[in-house]
């Protein structure tokens, strides 16, 4: 990382006295009793005890939580500096199994999924015995159509039950999900289905969200025109639509799954066989497929779910994340399945039929956890407090994906839970696979806009980002670090170790390297400042700047491109871009929606730019280097905190940037 693109300087710490501190409320112990530890003093001992002795503390954790075909001997061996750090060695097990058999064989009727489709009236629940019957079925479809151990599907679909049945399926027969998010362009999924090597791809023939219908088996036809190796297309009837099938390698869920036996044998996995692949943007602009190994990833999902939300065995929990997102994998799936309660998998979008649709889900099925991004809270709470219902089951309330502000954190406490809920605001990436820094539900006293303190096994530090030096005490910021491995998190990049090394463990040596900015208060408290590199996240999601500067420059007319975030109050951040325009095309309100609409195709429409500015030139180091630090100044109005542009190639350039970006805001 290089001091061009390092994110401006935030606020200091907060001053103790500008903080409230929240305590549980007395409404959450009489909603369901006892959380499953007995207080903070119970987190610190057990906190030190998973930093001073690891291996005591995840091997007993993982014997308690998770069930083992062949019990493991050594916990823990590797370490970061050399990048090969491995959990529960010997140890063999299902994440099939451990989702649903165990509580199927022991409870059958009980509901494992509740599905709310995209209209209301539109839903149904699965127990945890036809979820077994339906995984199985799934199991043995793949088996026939040449799915083999250790092999890469590629997951396509929407928010469905079946999303869920494809990801246990798939881990069953010991194959490797790869889950593509049903929002990404053909482009997009092409590239992920070519780097992981999948031969098969699920899909359905249409998807349903907020009343549109969204054309996935179209999108995934266009993408395999460039997969040649891709044997199988496997189609879940979701609408009926009349869609091109191709013999020969083209199936239909219903039909393929008439054929197979209700009970598949899962296979035998080691604890370090891979789980899935999660594509995720990099700063180089090629997508890196984060990969996720078995015992260690889903013993992080069962216990984040475990003390983070305190779940118990009634509870029901409700995710708003997507399926294609890391926060789908471990909440909408792993975490709430391996506890054996009941999941909801929701269709839709929080503003349709109407702003209240989440809070009629929660109050129909007497959700008790609720955990979504602050961009849809920001929504909401836009909308008005009178679409908000009694919810009186709901005792924790989860946020996710970026920092929550402290009057949408203020307005989810007072409003959204009556002031009968604990506000969990929680810190993780798709690297780390579960929560790092987090509150306990019924534990950790809050302040709005800090994610607290470091979950079990988790020893944060911050980071001098010059000196690359440790800074220790308390009141201080600078770039957040891990300094200890911890069994969730991710083992590599696809089929490219040295840029996982590079990403992650080679940026400090001998910690791993979050990429965003942090302060440390008086009291210890983690307050997460947004990333320190070139990613930009949008309603919770990271994207790649480079990614859509490459989707850019692919238009004709662009010679350079530049994409920063700028502060959005609905999306958290929004994509701004600067373009310069080769010589004889003309500059107009055309050109700018085709570049926009160049961005939704090549990526996705999540990715496209908010805003274009149309430049003479870019603000480049003579050593041809932009600074996107002096676009970010200028579009956040602190034009006199540029610093010195001297050493720019061309310092005029940014007089002209102003003056285009104030043009632009006064046509608007």
């Amino acid at each position: 990382m290089s001091e061009g693109d390092v994110a401006p300087p935030k606020p200091a710490v907060p001053e103790a006295h500008e903080v409230d501190t929240f305590h549980v409320p007395k409404a959450f112990f009489e909603k369901h009793g006892s959380p499953h530890l007995k207080d903070l003093d119970e987190y610190k001992s057990l906190y030190k005890q998973s930093i001073s002795d690891p291996s005591a503390f995840w091997g007993k954790q993982a014997r308690e939580l998770l069930s083992w075909q062949q019990d493991f001997g050594q916990v823990k061996s590797g370490t970061l500096s050399n990048g090969d750090t491995a959990w529960f060695h010997g140890g063999k097990l299902n994440a099939s199994y451990n989702c649903v058999d165990r509580h199927a064989f022991k409870n059958p009727d009980k509901p494992a999924i509740i599905y709310e489709g995209d209209e209301a009236n539109d839903g149904r629940t699965i127990t945890y015995g036809e979820l077994l019957r339906d995984v199985s079925k799934l199991a043995w479809t793949l088996k026939e159509m040449g799915v083999k151990k250790g092999d890469t599907v590629a997951l396509y679909l929407p928010m469905i039950p079946e999303a869920l049945v494809a990801f246990l399926a798939l881990t069953r027969i010991g194959a490797v999900h790869s889950v593509v998010f049903a929002g990404f362009s053909s482009d997009s999924l092409r590239d992920r289905i070519i780097d992981a090597k999948s031969k098969v791809v699920i899909t359905t023939d249409e998807g349903k969200r907020g009343g549109k219908l969204i054309g996935t088996k179209k999108i995934v036809d266009e993408a395999l025109k460039q997969c040649p190796d891709v044997t199988h297309c496997l189609v879940y009837k979701r609408t009926g639509a009349d869609v091109p099938f191709k013999a020969g390698r083209d199936l239909w869920w219903h039909e393929e799954m008439e054929k197979w036996p209700a009970y598949y044998v899962p296979e035998t996995m080691d604890s370090e066989d891979p789980l899935f692949l999660l594509y995720t943007s990099g700063s180089t602009g090629k997508p890196k497929g984060v990969m996720h190994t078995t015992a260690g990833y889903l013993l992080g999902a069962a216990m984040t779910g475990k003390y983070v939300f305190d779940i118990h065995d009634t509870d029901v929990f409700f995710c708003g994340g997507d399926v294609g997102w890391i926060t789908g994998h471990t909440y909408v799936v792993y975490a709430p399945l391996l506890l054996g309660v009941a999941t909801v998998v929701f269709e839709g979008t929080p503003a349709y039929p109407n702003f209240s649709r989440y809070w009629d889900v929660v109050a129909k099925h007497k959700v008790t956890q609720f955990y979504v991004a602050p961009t849809a809270l920001r929504l909401l709470k836009r909308a008005g407090d009178h679409h908000v219902k009694e919810m009186k089951d709901l005792r924790v309330l989860g946020s996710v994906g970026e920092p929550i502000a402290a009057e949408v954190w203020k307005w989810y406490f007072d409003v959204v839970g009556k002031e009968q809920a604990h506000v969990i605001d929680t810190y993780w990436q798709t690297e780390t696979g579960s929560h790092v820094i987090t509150p306990l539900a019924g534990i950790t006293p809050t302040k709005p806009g800090s994610a607290s303190l470091p979950f079990f096994g988790i020893e944060p530090a911050i980071i001098d980002p010059v000196s690359g030096e440790e800074i220790h005490g308390n009141d201080v910021e600078g770039v957040l670090a891990f300094k200890q491995a911890w069994p969730s998190m991710a083992r590599t990049v696809w089929g490219a170790h040295k840029r996982y090394m590079d990403t992650y463990l080679n940026v400090y040596k001998g910690y791993y390297f979050t990429g965003d900015g942090a302060a440390r208060d008086h009291e210890g408290y983690y307050w997460i400042r947004g990333r320190v590199d070139d990613v930009v996240n949008v309603s919770g999601h990271r994207l790649s700047t480079a990614e859509i500067e490459a989707a850019l420059i692919e238009h004709h007319a662009v010679g350079e491109a530049a994409v920063v975030g700028i502060n959005d109050e609905l999306t958290g951040q929004a994509v701004n871009a600067f373009v310069s325009i080769k010589d004889g095309n003309e500059i107009n309100d055309a050109l700018k929606k085709d570049l926009i609409m160049q961005v939704r195709k090549s990526i996705g429409p999540f990715a496209a730019p908010k805003a274009i500015f149309c430049v003479p030139d870019l603000p480049k180091t003579r050593s041809g280097k932009i600074m996107r630090r002096i676009l970010r100044k200028i579009l956040a109005g602190e034009e006199d905190q540029l610093g010195d542009t001297s050493t720019l190639s061309d310092p005029s350039v940014v007089d002209k940037i102003i003056e285009n970006v104030k043009e632009s805001r006064v046509k608007k």
